[in-house]
């Protein structure tokens, strides 16, 4: 499915429509450039959890932050992981194998992602312009939020 979100508060919006469709055990990778929209797309998935967009931050320096809801959400953020063996030191598998639901930032740096994996993909269009893109979603659950 492709959106165009023509500002942050839409991109959040995706955001919020897609956590509303997540379920324990969801992973949702997403790729894209610095500045794409990748947090404050995370922060609408988080407000679908009952968590407030105003308590998520990037997570580039902690690399794993941990939001409690009644599903946890685990945002990671692998900017600053260059290597595999870097990855796997984070610790990161132990979250994605967990009965939350987890977010990754800069996924790319992952190599190839299981195919039950939810990938968000942005293009960055202007200033505020963002193409979004989401694979492994069927449109029938997207229409019926």
């Amino acid at each position: 499915m492709k959106f165009l979100s023509r500002k942050t508060e839409e991109t959040q919006m995706i955001g919020f429509r897609l956590g509303n469709l997540l379920r324990p055990h969801s992973v949702v990778c997403l790729y894209g450039e610095l500045g794409a929209g990748k947090t404050t797309f995370v922060k609408g998935i988080a407000q679908a959890l009952g968590i407030s967009d105003r308590d998520v931050t990037s997570a580039s320096f902690t690399i794993i932050a941990e939001y409690d809801s009644e599903i946890p959400l685990y945002h990671i953020d692998l900017y600053r992981i260059e290597k595999n063996a870097d990855i796997d030191e984070t610790g990161i598998w132990d979250y994605i194998y967990s009965d939350g639901i987890t977010v990754i930032e800069w996924a790319e740096r992952l190599g190839e992602v299981q195919d039950d994996f939810i990938r968000v993909k942005f293009a960055i269009i202007d200033k505020e312009a963002r193409d979004i893109t989401i694979e492994g979603i069927d449109e029938k659950d997207w229409n019926r939020i």
